[in-house]
Formats: structure tokens, sequence, C-alpha cells
């Protein structure tokens, strides 16, 4: 799996999704681009979970300035 930025992430979601959809995909390959899909879509999963708790810790930091 490539790492890289959120919107990468979901840019090889889009092409693995694609490729998966192909007819002529083998079963093997198609094991091995799921399994590739689900990392990648875990990773992305993860990076917004860390952008979810960044906020958080910045709403805080913020209202903890205000009093």
């Amino acid at each position: 799996m490539r790492e890289g930025g959120f919107e990468e992430q979901l840019e090889q979601s889009r092409k693995i999704l694609e490729k998966l959809m192909d007819p002529e995909i083998t079963l093997e390959e198609s094991v091995r681009l799921y399994e590739e899909g689900m990392e990648t879509i875990r990773h992305a999963q993860k990076m917004i979970e860390e952008a979810k708790l960044k906020v958080k810790e910045i709403e805080a930091k913020h209202e903890e300035d205000e009093k």
C-alpha cells in the first residue's frame, strides 16, 4: 500500500474498485486487490479519526482560552 494524504488514499481506493469491477480479473488478483483496498480504507479511516481528535483538541483549547 502506498502512503499518502487522505485524498490520495481515496483515489487509490477508487482505482482498486475500478480494477475489481473488471470482469476479466482473476480470482487471485481480485483477492489481492481486495486486501489492498481494505488496507487503504483502514489507513484513510485512521486519518479521519486522527483529524477528529485534533479538531476536538483545538476546540477544547479554544474554549479554555475564552475563559
